[in-house]
């Protein structure tokens, strides 16, 4: 891929130098323009001599260097590698983008890729995990890339001793609490000795994933279409699929869904409670929660529980105050009800300084609601089952105005309240609930 301004991850390791000045010298021959991108992790007591090194190195070369100290740090108990990674990669792209680049390349090789075949199969992954490290990906704006995937460390080697070049030993590299590193001087080194080519058999056999992987996608995305509404999986169109298919269409869509690869265990839950469910909830990752009704599944975010905030309660009625005033949208936690009313300006709804004086109260029964101007007013659970809103969404609570009903979560405000509304601003109303374990709920089948 041509770009007019290329930057080289550089660490101060053996690899990245000898992929800074080997891109020099191919790129100022044609005119493009090379740029050194330098994240200081914080972690190491040499940190700041290696940043020192590489500016050094660049300095000879010419090239600009764009550096960043991370400021953050690794939570307890989280994995020092994954967040190294997950920070390394945030701060490259932000460098990326103050240098002007739109290609950034990396020095991953031939036994990098092997070690990481290596790791997620150990992990147990499917054809995504296992097709290890793409050469070349797009994210976030940027062009991510590894020329040197197919080349063996030796080569690499030889390159800095013939230049001279100078490099950093990181120590932390031989540390064996280190996942990788374990794998690298204990396993893989071994490989190499007893299988002649091992190397080179696991790197192909991570192309030859991502091949598979991508055809896959392919073939899912054409099963999804056909199983989908909107952005539902339809459960009849799904058991339609053989059972290897099936897996794969329920795979990509939670993918999709959630932004990530769905845990095992909530597939193999899926697999065995949605066929027969007839009205069911499910936790998924990032406090967000799968719901079916009618024969659809579909993703619902749920936010986690506040600590602080929403009105107070008292009984069973939870009085609401704040501000007459809205700007984008409002959260109010009200966890008597084990949720929060999202409340955003609207041209048509509830008047805003109504609810000065409203109180939000559970279902007692018998209440009445009128869903537009031209039909009658019914009853609430009547409504309900006509407009298919699943139980799950009218377990909120009811908002109140002295005697008057004015909005029902599920179905929205009263059209007789509507009707009523002088002038000024207006608002919309949303429950959504607490996140919460949810399973399945047969129960709640019949409605109420």
């Amino acid at each position: 891929m041509r770009a007019h301004r290329v930057a080289v991850a550089v660490s101060g390791g053996r690899d990245s130098v000898a992929l800074l000045h080997a891109t020099v010298q191919a790129a100022r021959p044609l005119g493009v323009a090379v740029q050194a991108l330098h994240v200081h992790h914080g972690l190491m007591p040499q940190a700041d001599a290696w940043q020192a090194q590489v500016a050094a190195l660049c300095a000879q070369l010419e090239v600009p260097l764009w550096a960043e100290r991370l400021s953050t740090q690794p939570a307890p108990g989280d994995s020092i590698e994954a967040w190294a990674r997950r920070e390394r990669y945030a701060a490259l792209a932000r460098l990326a983008r103050q240098a002007g680049a739109d290609l950034v390349l990396l020095a991953h090789h031939r036994r990098d890729q092997a070690e990481t075949f290596l790791l997620q199969a150990l992990r147990g992954a499917g054809s995504a995990g296992l097709a290890a490290m793409p050469a070349s990906i797009e994210r976030h704006g940027l062009t991510w890339a590894r020329p040197w995937l197919d080349r063996p460390r030796e080569a690499i080697e030889a390159y800095v001793a013939l230049h001279g070049l100078p490099v950093v030993e990181d120590a932390s590299n031989q540390d064996p609490r280190f996942a990788r590193n374990r794998l690298r001087l204990q396993v893989l080194t071994g490989l190499n000795r007893a299988f002649a080519g091992a190397e080179a058999a696991l790197a192909a056999a991570a192309r030859r994933s991502a091949e598979a992987d991508a055809a896959l996608a392919e073939w899912a995305d054409e099963a999804l279409r056909a199983c989908s509404e909107g952005e539902a999986l339809r459960r009849e169109a799904w058991l339609g699929l053989s059972p290897a298919r099936r897996l794969m269409v329920l795979r990509h869509w939670l993918a999709l869904r959630l932004g990530q690869g769905a845990p095992q265990r909530l597939v193999d839950r899926l697999l065995a409670e949605w066929p027969p469910a007839v009205a069911a909830s499910w936790p998924a990752p990032g406090g967000q929660v799968l719901r079916h009704y009618r024969g659809c599944l579909r993703v619902d975010p749920a936010p986690s529980r506040p600590d602080v905030g929403g009105p107070a309660a008292d009984g069973l009625a939870a009085p609401l105050r704040w501000p007459l005033r809205i700007i984008g949208a409002a959260r109010v936690a009200v966890p008597p009800f084990g949720g929060e009313l999202v409340i955003e300006p609207a041209n048509e709804g509830l008047p805003l300084a109504w609810l000065a004086d409203c109180e939000l109260r559970p279902r007692s029964g018998g209440e009445q609601f009128q869903l537009a101007t031209d039909r009658p007013a019914r009853s609430l659970k009547k409504v309900f089952q006509q407009q298919a809103v699943p139980a799950w969404a009218r377990s909120g609570p009811l908002l109140w105005r002295h005697e008057q009903l004015l909005w029902v979560p599920g179905l929205g405000a009263d059209a007789r309240a509507v009707q009523a509304a002088g002038r000024g601003p207006c608002v919309a109303l949303r429950w959504v609930p607490f996140a919460a374990d949810c399973s399945i709920d047969e129960a709640s089948a019949g409605g109420r």
